[in-house]
């Protein structure tokens, strides 16, 4: 582009004041002239009418999702539902999602919804929903097809790695009553905390909750904070839980286009959940997301708190909601946020302390017996071994013999009762049910936290 430049005199002097700025004025109004082109065109020559309004918002929602896949437009409808699910309870199947590669990404089932019982977990992709292609879909449109009345039902197609063939899911959808926060005693020494989102009620329920099971454990030893599969939700919720377990010091920055708009968030004394010589597990895996990372990030640079499990999703950007006058809303992506050790994890996420993957304790098959005496040929047979094979020569030679002539084969109804076994098997492995006895990452913490005990009682003081 040439550059103009016009002279001014002032106070005397003679200022060359460049006019680049005036000519990308007007390549903004030409731009502006081309859509407004274009939209008459649409309007006049489409082969079916359509509103204008929906053209518009179409072409709002077009320029805020080409930027990222967490900023768009919500219309007046989608904005009101928004402002009830940060409420903690809102309708749907209980799914966090994102936009990636075209598809709907699952962040996180939310615990005890549809999509959690049906069995989606975090990182599938949903490629079809009742039928319709996403692909083409923005998030928002993806959105809207999957909400609908109560007990309605809804046909989702799920695309998943370590599975071959898409997987049809059939899901009745339902009113989402989040409670964000559960907690019980694990025996009588450790307080285990589950936050499943991050809501407008989250640390006002943890600080509930943490008082009612600290009654049933005078002795406590340990907490296990599980942020697993917690898609995140408000940034100051976020603060005020990692504020209730840090004394001091930074717990998140956040960091805007413009330098001097940074905001650094930090931690008050005096509203400790627990003490400092309490030690803290964080469970957390593919599933925590945004606010979760937070915390996590928070507790593990300050060394508060051990994390636990796989790496988290590395969503570290920031989104202010910005209401229009009448026109719903938009969801802008404005700031990343940094842990206190100054790491953004955008597209990173956090590395646990110690990697701990899902898995199942199961009783060893012993394949390959230990050799003992009773393994040996032509050993001493046992008094009760003579008895049982004299007993069954007797019996064998009373015995008349018979044939199944009926062709019913009572092997093999055995053996496809065991292969039905197995496939129940298979499918109560797939839903992971967390918390439960059978949760390999959560006794791996409850261990760590009692070793630590030990550890703490045994070392001599210095």
């Amino acid at each position: 582009m040439r550059r103009f430049s016009k002279l001014c005199l002032v106070g005397g002097l003679f200022l060359s004041v460049p006019l680049i700025a005036y000519a990308e004025k007007n390549n903004t109004l030409q731009l502006l002239d081309l859509f407004g082109e274009v939209f008459d065109r649409v309007r006049s020559d489409y082969v079916e009418e359509v509103k204008d309004g929906d053209l518009i918002e179409a072409a709002i929602n077009g320029m805020l999702t080409s930027l990222d896949p967490h900023s768009g437009y919500m219309n007046e409808k989608a904005f009101k539902e928004m402002q009830v699910q940060t409420r903690g309870e809102f309708g749907g199947l209980g799914i966090e999602v994102t936009m990636e590669n075209g598809l709907v990404k699952v962040v996180s089932p939310i615990d005890d919804t549809p999509a959690a019982k049906a069995g989606v977990k975090p990182g599938d992709f949903i490629s079809y929903i009742n039928d319709e292609a996403v692909m083409g879909l923005s998030l928002t449109e993806a959105v809207e097809k999957m909400r609908g009345p109560v007990d309605s039902k809804v046909k989702l197609s799920i695309l998943r790695e370590d599975e071959p063939e898409p997987i049809e899911l059939t899901l009745t959808r339902a009113v989402i009553k989040i409670k964000s926060v559960r907690a019980h005693a694990e025996g009588d020494d450790i307080a285990y905390i589950r936050i499943t989102s991050f809501t407008e009620q989250t640390t006002e329920l943890m600080n509930e909750e943490f008082k009612k099971i600290k009654k049933d454990l005078p002795n406590l030893r340990g907490v296990v904070l599980d942020l697993r599969n917690n898609p995140g939700g408000l940034l100051e919720q976020a603060v005020s839980v990692s504020d209730a377990f840090l004394k001091q010091g930074e717990i998140v920055s956040t960091r805007e286009r413009d330098p001097n708009k940074t905001k650094r968030y930090n931690a008050h004394s005096g509203d400790e959940l627990v003490d400092d010589d309490v030690p803290v597990v964080v469970l957390v895996n593919n599933g925590s997301a945004s606010a979760s990372e937070i915390v996590s990030g928070a507790l593990q640079d300050h060394k508060r708190a051990i994390v636990m499990g796989t790496k988290t999703f590395g969503k570290g950007s920031v989104q202010t909601v910005i209401p229009l006058n009448e026109h719903g809303a938009i969801r802008l992506t404005t700031a990343r946020y940094y842990t206190p050790s100054g790491r953004s994890i955008q597209a990173k996420g956090i590395v646990p302390d110690i990697m701990v993957r899902p898995a199942k304790i199961e009783p060893l098959k012993m394949n390959d017996k230990l050799r003992s005496e009773a393994d040996l040929r032509k050993r001493l047979e046992t008094l009760e071994e003579k008895k049982a094979k004299e007993k069954k020569h007797d019996s064998d030679k009373e015995k008349p013999e018979s044939a199944d002539k009926s062709g019913n084969n009572e092997s093999s109804d055995k053996s496809k009762d065991k292969e039905k076994d197995k496939e129940g098997k298979k499918k109560s492995i797939a839903n992971e049910d967390i918390a439960s006895a059978e949760d390999f990452q959560l006794q791996r913490a409850l261990d760590l936290l009692r070793a630590v005990n030990v550890y703490n009682q045994t070392t001599p003081e210095k």
